[in-house]
């Protein structure tokens, strides 16, 4: 009879190995940050369907958008691998603590987003696909590079950030409109607000790996806090948009009046108060606000 595997043999110690090897992989990939793209492209496809969107195209598209998101994500530790071992939220991401090798996360990053950008082509269009590459080149060669010189990247990420529901759109629609366009300066003016709250809470981490966010250059956080309050300003006239455009109703411009009114309070608060508690009630403020948002404009769907 053959013997049992020891404690220490390679049959015990080969699944915990791959197990973790796994779960790094998946975290290379932002897996939180990567279901808001899914969520804000399914909410693009459906918006922009008209009458009842086909699931399975519809699920193809934003697997793909999904794929090159991820793709994004794990090139973009990459190239930050060196500043993300500076900080405390970062430095225990697989790449500076040694768990995934260099070599292996660039190819598991180029196929991911070279698989989502094929599926896109293949199964939605090929300005969706177009807008997908648009994402992952503005991403890496513009904003991740510009992180480390000017505050301004803030700005230009917003930019890829906000792409992910007019890929869905386009991928159902087919093309550019106004509905595709006001879908994405929601998400363009929601971020800053966001961005500002989290440069604060994480200020000193910003500042050890040498990155020029406002709320380093200006320590008081006068700059960060204004730019919330412009930014949610903007967006609650710009967040019934879509009411305009006839992609929901009255019901859903009431909530979105409601819940824009509600976010711009809280960067107002943390205007007037700058610290932590303020800065963390707008970001998970900034967290609730946009799938609500989704919600109600999909629930009114004209």
């Amino acid at each position: 009879m053959r013997d049992a595997p020891t404690a220490s043999s390679p049959a015990q110690v080969a699944a915990p190995r791959t197990q973790h090897a796994l779960g790094d992989y998946v975290d290379l990939t932002k897996p939180r940050l990567n279901f808001l793209v899914v969520a804000s492209s399914a909410a693009g496809y459906y918006l922009g369907t008209r009458g009842t969107p086909d699931a399975v195209l519809m699920l193809e598209a934003v697997a793909g958008t999904a794929l090159v998101a991820a793709g994004a994500a794990v090139l973009n530790q990459v190239y930050e691998r060196d500043t993300d071992a500076l900080m405390r939220r970062t430095r225990q991401r697989p790449l500076p603590d040694a768990r995934v090798g260099l070599p292996d996360a660039t190819i598991f990053g180029s196929a991911l987003a070279i698989g989502g950008l094929a599926l896109l082509v293949a199964r939605a269009n090929g300005l969706a696909a177009a807008l997908a590459l648009l994402t992952l080149l503005v991403y890496l060669a513009i904003y991740t590079p510009m992180k480390r010189r000017t505050p301004i990247a803030t700005l230009v990420g917003a930019v890829p950030g906000a792409l992910p529901p007019l890929i869905g759109w386009t991928a159902s629609r087919g093309m550019v409109d106004a509905g595709g366009a006001a879908l994405f300066a929601i998400v363009f003016l929601w971020q800053i607000p966001h961005f500002m709250a989290i440069s604060w809470m994480y200020r000193d981490d910003y500042q050890a790996a040498g990155f020029p966010m406002l709320a380093v250059v200006d320590p008081e956080g006068r700059r960060a806090s204004r730019q919330a309050v412009i930014y949610s300003a903007a967006l609650l006239p710009v967040s019934l948009a879509p009411s305009v455009a006839g992609i929901a109703g009255v019901v859903y411009a009431v909530t979105a009046f409601v819940l824009s009114t509600a976010l711009a309070a809280l960067a107002l608060r943390f205007a007037r108060a700058r610290n932590d508690a303020t800065a963390r009630a707008l970001f998970f403020g900034s967290i609730i606000y946009l799938p609500l948002l989704w919600i109600a404009m999909i629930a009114n769907k004209l």
